[in-house]
């Protein structure tokens, strides 16, 4: 149990619809021994004896779009960018992190690093694109970071010349015969980058491999997936020594997660490569399924890889935070361990986007002024990302309520983080039960709060 003492408070951090609040500070809520105070109301129990995964951060997309909105602001609001996300004391303190390798649909075009058709051997392999504007901004977030980032790598498209259709949009799928060379494609992107001073966590096989999007993009089936693993992806690290690198599969939405993961995992010779399975928020919410995948292969991971608002910047709408809010919430308590959203920065448009796939990000470049606007997503990441640490261990949690929504975590340096988020019109007043300390707290409507009790 805690070692908290009943008769201690709480911090109380708050953001709202109807009011200036954003991760503010309020007065610290007072917690007693005595329930008395707290009989006829709504209850949020914590039971910090009870304890289950383990997470491993919370972070955001480096892509080209973000990279090329950033080297474009003044010095000023440049650094203000990344000690917001990165900086530990003043910022999110994000440890987990995504790069696409290849272009994507947030970069200026279609690229490949290995362009040269037939190039099987990878001679004219090179990240010359990535030393732009990518690991300048890569390693800009390295130098603010407390630890070093953990970064996923995933691929939207092989090169053209390997894919079935010709072309790195449209979908088209991986032939048979380039298979290898695509796979040392994985291991020479490593090894660059960590030559770069860019240590890579790990890899997803394929962003959205069920989606034929008019930009890049590329087909498989699930059996193609477990099979490219089996025979290609996993050997080919391990081969180079790079075992260590985690290896995410399907890296697309909870719909099919749990067939995807199935096909895969009943096969022992790909299973032992993969770490564990990659989702996505777009579609049905289908929390359920992140569940079932974990009841099923309980030794595998869970891990959010891409989250944002569809359909353009959105600019200073509320539901954006809502949606973060309800989707971490329900992730983190169905054994996710960690979330990654997707651009950390674009231009007040939503873009760029190389086909005009605009969408929202937690932070919008104001291009004429020269200046960040914050979103209210960015203020709900924060809510999570920078209360839980890398380490921590979620907390048995519930409600008695189910207008509020709820997840807690046990810190490594054994402070406790609770976040709350009221999605209804109406204040929601409630009794915080932590072990056995007792505060009464008030959610504003259309609200979220967390709540931290110090060692």
């Amino acid at each position: 149990m805690s070692d908290l003492n009943p008769t201690r408070s709480l911090r109380c951090i708050l953001s709202r619809r109807d009011g200036p609040e954003r991760l503010s500070e309020l007065a610290p809520l007072a917690c007693v021994a005595d329930a008395g105070a707290t009989k006829g109301l709504p209850q949020l129990m914590v039971n910090s004896g009870r304890r289950f995964q383990t997470l491993e951060g919370f972070g955001g997309a480096f892509t080209e779009a973000a990279a090329v909105t950033w080297q474009a602001l003044p010095p000023q609001a440049a650094a203000e960018l990344l000690q917001g996300y990165f900086d530990t004391e003043t910022g999110h303190g994000y440890t987990l992190c995504r790069v696409h390798m290849n272009s994507c649909d947030f970069a200026l075009g279609n690229y490949a690093h290995a362009e040269m058709p037939g190039d099987v051997a990878l001679e004219h392999f090179n990240i010359d694109r990535d030393r732009q504007a990518l690991l300048p901004m890569i390693k800009a977030a390295q130098r603010l970071a407390a630890s070093p980032i953990k970064l996923l790598v995933s691929p939207w498209s092989p090169p053209a010349w390997m894919k079935s259709n010709g072309q790195m949009n449209q979908g088209g799928r991986l032939l048979p015969e380039y298979a290898a060379a695509w796979a040392r494609c994985y291991v020479r992107f490593i090894e660059a980058y960590e030559a770069e001073g860019v240590p890579v966590w790990g890899v997803s096989v394929q962003n959205e491999p069920d989606a034929t999007q008019r930009w890049d993009s590329c087909i498989y089936s699930a059996e193609e997936e477990r099979d490219f693993v089996r025979d290609h992806l996993g050997p080919a690290l391990a081969g180079a020594g790079l075992s260590r690198i985690k290896i995410v599969v399907w890296d697309h939405n909870r719909d099919q997660m749990v067939g995807r993961a199935s096909v895969v995992y009943s096969d022992p010779r790909a299973a032992q490569y993969v770490w564990g399975c990659g989702f996505h928020w777009y579609g049905e919410d289908h929390f359920e399924h992140v569940q079932l995948v974990h009841d099923a292969w309980p030794d595998k991971a869970l891990l959010f890889t891409e989250g944002c608002q569809e359909g353009g910047p959105h600019t200073g709408e509320w539901e954006l935070a809502e949606r973060y809010g309800r989707n971490i919430i329900n992730d983190l308590n169905r054994w996710t361990v960690g979330w990654i959203d997707w651009n950390l920065l674009l231009d007040e448009t939503g873009g760029p986007n190389h086909v005009g796939n605009l969408c929202s990000a937690p932070v919008l470049a104001d291009r004429a002024e020269g200046r960040l606007l914050h979103q209210s997503s960015f203020h709900a990441l924060g809510h999570f990302a920078r209360f839980i640490q890398p380490g921590a261990q979620r907390l048995l949690c519930a409600a008695t309520r189910q207008d509020i929504e709820t997840t807690a975590f046990a810190n490594p340096d054994g402070s406790i983080a609770i976040v709350a988020l009221n999605r209804t019109d109406a204040p929601i007043r409630f009794a915080l039960r932590l072990d056995d300390a007792f505060g009464v707290a008030e959610l504003p409507a259309r609200s979220m709060a967390t709540y931290i009790a110090a060692v």
